[in-house]
């Protein structure tokens, strides 16, 4: 019989091609890793040349998101896309002889919980890609630097790694007090002093430096003003999470370390994702020094704890009975990465720590789905559905923890009689029993189910 004809354009040659590509740029930065695993005070003075090599660049530009927002110049990522490989050595060669200049980030403003204005910064799709390929190539000098308790913003690491450790601790380590710690505005006051000393630390390349320093300084857009930032770093580009790790590194996690060993009489735990902290007490006592400390050597490096946000908790396999012996009410629970913890109890009565959606998570992404909704009220019943199903099962993979069923039912309800509420109210004679309701139910919206494992099963196997 006579063969198929090979596809014309991208052919698997060229597939061959990208896979060799991309194992070529994991093994320039292996002998990098090697070198920083194995000597803590080495200095690298010659770290750019891996950063501006187009294939590099090319990855970056294909992780990209597709449909993020554009920058200042107004260039999405398709309209960059076309004649990519002259953009990328034109771009390769301005990095190579330090002719790049980084723009400043349009600022944008996203809803907090607790009503106020997250600023967030919104980078060019030129300069997300020269940060994307800058982080890569500092992530193989600073994975070996980091400390374990260290989730935020890593690669292989995630926020249900902390979620894990924080449950597992507590159960297993001798913990009767948490201390939730939230630094005010941490992303907006970093110092830009502390921060150039820290990163000169370990990167001795002067290109390096210079490239994070125009980051710093670029500046925001906003309404058509252009504004100069003498400290912190904007939100929403790649390299802002890095930096932040970088400063709470040599600010508080090396700090943390060693007053673990040194002053702590008792078992004590750490759990951080980016500036949000989990800390585990044995005794009040050493949780309120621990405290005391921790506001000193915070307000060395220019920052200060969130009074509001951070609270001392008795929480613990102790803690009900202790709190029932003294006529007070059953222990306080506490928010961490859209959870809410609690003590709780297992079939055989054993101690174990409950979590649960956030109330003010799901109040908000409800509010969200409901805003939606009515914008797409006219749209036909089949789009809208597989809208809300798509909704619900990236709800049920970052929310689909044991013992959380509950929570993930009410939020299905919930859609469930907004999306009624909304084909109801389509026009004024519009009729939508609940019988017809129930089969359109039944064929987009899938039902909760629990798909993470236990924290210790899994915990166990990535550690």
């Amino acid at each position: 019989m006579e063969g198929r004809r090979a596809p014309k354009g991208n052919s698997s040659q060229e597939s061959r091609l990208r896979t060799q590509r991309r194992e070529g740029l994991k093994q320039d930065l292996e002998r990098v890793r090697a070198v920083a695993k194995g000597n803590k005070r080495v200095r690298f003075t010659a770290l750019w040349h891996h950063v501006y090599k187009v294939d590099r660049l090319r990855e970056a530009y294909e992780k990209l998101k597709r449909g993020a927002a554009a920058g200042v110049d107004g260039v999405t990522w398709e309209c960059y896309g076309r004649s990519l490989e002259e953009k990328l050595e034109d771009l390769s060669a301005r990095l190579k002889w330090g002719r790049y200049r980084a723009p400043p980030v349009r600022r944008r403003y996203i809803p907090k919980a607790d009503g106020r204005q997250r600023p967030i910064g919104v980078p060019t799709i030129e300069d997300k890609i020269v940060q994307r390929a800058t982080v890569e190539v500092l992530n193989a000098v600073y994975e070996a630097e980091f400390k374990g308790f260290s989730y935020g913003y890593r690669p292989g690491r995630s926020q249900h790694g902390a979620l894990d450790a924080i449950a597992v601790a507590v159960q297993a380590r001798k913990v009767s007090w948490v201390l939730e710690v939230d630094i005010r505005g941490f992303f907006d006051t970093i110092d830009h002093g502390w921060m150039r000393q820290f990163v000169e630390h370990r990167i001795g390349d002067v290109r390096v430096q210079r490239q994070i320093l125009k980051w710093l300084k670029a500046g925001v857009l906003e309404d058509g003003e252009r504004r100069e930032t003498e400290e912190g770093t904007p939100q929403g580009g790649s390299v802002s999470p890095l930096l932040a790790n970088i400063y709470l590194h040599y600010a508080v996690d090396l700090w943390v370390e060693q007053w673990r060993k040194r002053e702590a009489e008792g078992d004590v735990v750490v759990v951080r994702y980016a500036d949000d902290i989990v800390m585990g007490f044995q005794t009040r006592m050493e949780a309120e020094r621990f405290r005391r400390a921790l506001e000193e050597r915070l307000r060395r490096f220019h920052l200060e704890l969130n009074p509001e946000k951070t609270r001392l908790l008795e929480f613990g396999r102790f803690a009900k009975e202790n709190r029932r012996r003294r006529s007070e009410e059953k222990p306080e629970t506490f928010d961490f990465l859209g959870f809410t913890h609690y003590c709780g109890r297992t079939r055989n009565g054993r101690f174990t720590v409950g979590r649960r959606t956030a109330r003010n998570r799901q109040r908000r992404k409800l509010e969200e789905v409901k805003a939606e909704l009515d914008r797409r009220r006219h749209e036909r019943v089949a789009e809208v559905g597989q809208w809300l199903g798509a909704v619900l099962r990236g709800h049920t993979q970052y929310h689909g923890v044991p013992g959380n069923y509950r929570a993930l039912r009410s939020f299905r309800y919930e859609v469930v009689r907004l999306w009624w509420r909304q084909l109801r109210r389509r026009s004024q004679h519009s009729r939508y029993p609940w019988e017809r309701m129930r089969l359109t139910v039944a064929r987009w919206l899938p039902l909760p189910k629990i798909v993470h494992p236990h924290p210790a099963q899994r915990l166990r196997v990535n550690t």
